[in-house]
């Protein structure tokens, strides 16, 4: 399943401000220093020329090898999208909200990374398109789903699924 991934802290010094607004970090011998100017994009025409043509890239995690969730296997892993019908399936079961505002935020026809995580060999494992629009996670209504959420309405659902191919 899709998850948001945090960037490491840095440094556990304190930031310094510097002339011109610039943030220095402070400086130890051995240790490099390192400098974020305070400074706007310049945009050229190259850029210019790329940024219309951008697409976004997606990855959603999954887990390949078997964990069990309130007795229930969840593993999913790449071999197990490739044995479903037209190897298309719903990506369900997401219970992060920034994952599920990501899934939410996808594109028709935007591309994705299977991405094999929590598994002795974690990487991309394959590529899919995204074939439907968000639509409610039928799972968190089942009471005997892994994934049920009770505090979720019918009539107002917390959680939303997509459904992808493999290409």
């Amino acid at each position: 399943m899709p998850r948001a991934r945090k960037r490491p802290a840095g440094a556990a010094r304190p930031d310094k401000k510097g002339p011109g607004g610039k943030r220095t970090k402070t400086e130890d011998p051995g240790e490099a220093s390192a400098k974020v100017e305070n400074s706007s994009l310049q945009e050229t025409s190259a850029s210019r020329d790329c940024g219309k043509n951008l697409s976004s890239y997606w990855l959603m995690k999954s887990e390949p090898e078997s964990r069990l969730e309130k007795g229930v296997d969840v593993k999913f892993s790449i071999e197990d999208l490739r044995a479903q019908p037209k190897q298309t399936a719903c990506w369900d079961g997401v219970r992060n909200y920034q994952a599920r505002n990501f899934l939410r935020a996808m594109k028709l026809e935007e591309e994705a990374f299977f991405y094999h995580s929590n598994c002795r060999e974690p990487g991309i494992a394959g590529l899919m398109k995204i074939v439907k629009e968000a639509y409610p996670d039928h799972t968190q209504f089942e009471k005997n789903n892994p994934h049920y959420d009770p505090s979720s309405k019918e009539d107002n659902p917390k959680w939303s699924m997509r459904s992808l191919i493999l290409f």
